[in-house]
């Protein structure tokens, strides 16, 4: 294992629901509105699993979601609970996580930017996965929000706000070289403007047999091992580069490559997106060398500016340490 620090984050999982407005042909978590797979989370579940992530320790709650279904159904289900926009509800939520005493994290997809400014206001970081410049890519043919531009326009809008963000790219879906170095240029020239991207996670495309992909080949370690070194030569050396631990075998090559953080480790939840990839175990990590420390959802550097929702306030001066890491 490399010999240096690797940062994480300890952390409960919260898929807030499984409908989407895109059907990308990798993803093997999204239901449509209406099948009987299909939910939104049940507010009192979702205390009851926050409360039980404070008790174990966690810090972070990550809240995650795809592009708000344009369906009157899923209005419906929304009303039904007492809420007219999903964003109301993941507000709720959050602040729900923050009286239990756990900083949020939410990715939602492309948001408008005024549901954008009522989440930050409760969240200690935010995101959302650029994936790829590339057009046109037969795997988002029925994601009409994947468009490069349109994400990457949220990604700015965030940092006009001034909000910490984590985003990057997923490798293995159809892209060029080409396409990834386009991709990892164009978060670094956002970041440039505004200064905001904490992270940038450079995730492995899984195969799966139930998806359309599925018998797409993934990147091979050696490829992936070099995507990550082409992402530290283009991007700034202010911004981590995230390798997810449980999607690959390989992770000692990924950090020897320039990863430097692994984002969350759950103790009580699973990876819902890729649920045959469990995460490792602390004490795993640890037996094998790695050298860990802890991190607020909200990097340090931003910590310091006091760059982070206001709700959450108190509860990053009450984690941080003096380096703005978790004390």
């Amino acid at each position: 294992m490399p010999s240096k620090t690797v940062t994480y984050t300890k952390n409960v999982f919260i898929p807030v629901t499984n409908m989407c407005r895109n059907n990308c042909a990798y993803c093997g978590f999204r239901r449509d509105v209406g099948t009987p797979e299909a939910f939104v989370v049940g507010r009192e579940e979702a205390r009851a699993t926050l409360a039980e992530a404070a008790r174990l320790g966690c810090v972070e709650a990550l809240f995650t979601y795809g592009d708000e279904p344009d369906d009157g159904r899923f209005r419906e289900r929304l009303a039904e609970a007492g809420y007219a926009t999903l964003t109301e509800y993941v507000r709720d939520l959050c602040l729900d996580a923050i009286g239990l005493g756990l900083l949020p994290h939410t990715n939602g997809g492309v948001l408008a930017p005024g549901d954008l400014q009522s989440l930050a206001d409760v969240n200690a970081s935010m995101g959302l996965m650029l994936e790829t410049t590339a057009k046109g890519l037969p795997a988002h043919r029925l994601s009409p929000m994947k468009d490069p531009e349109v994400r990457l326009r949220l990604i700015e809008e965030a940092g006009k706000l001034h909000v910490p963000f984590t985003t990057g790219i997923l490798v293995g879906i159809g892209e060029t070289w080409e396409d990834r170095k386009a991709s990892l240029e164009a978060i670094r020239d956002v970041h440039r403007r505004y200064d905001h991207i904490q992270e940038v996670i450079v995730q492995n495309f899984v195969p799966k047999p139930y998806i359309r992909m599925a018998h797409v080949q993934p990147p091979s370690p050696e490829e992936m091992a070099k995507v990550i070194r082409l992402a530290r030569e283009v991007l700034p050396p202010d911004i981590s580069i995230q390798a997810p631990p449980n999607l690959t075998e390989h992770l000692d090559a990924f950090l020897d490559a320039g990863a430097e953080d692994i984002g969350g480790v759950s103790p009580l939840t699973r990876d819902y997106i890729n649920p045959e990839c469990a995460w490792p175990s602390l004490d795993g990590l640890k037996a094998r060398g790695l050298r860990l420390r802890e991190r607020l959802p909200v990097y340090p550097k931003y910590v310091k500016r006091g760059w982070y929702g206001r709700t959450v306030k108190p509860l990053v001066e009450r984690y941080a340490d003096g380096d703005g890491y978790c004390a």
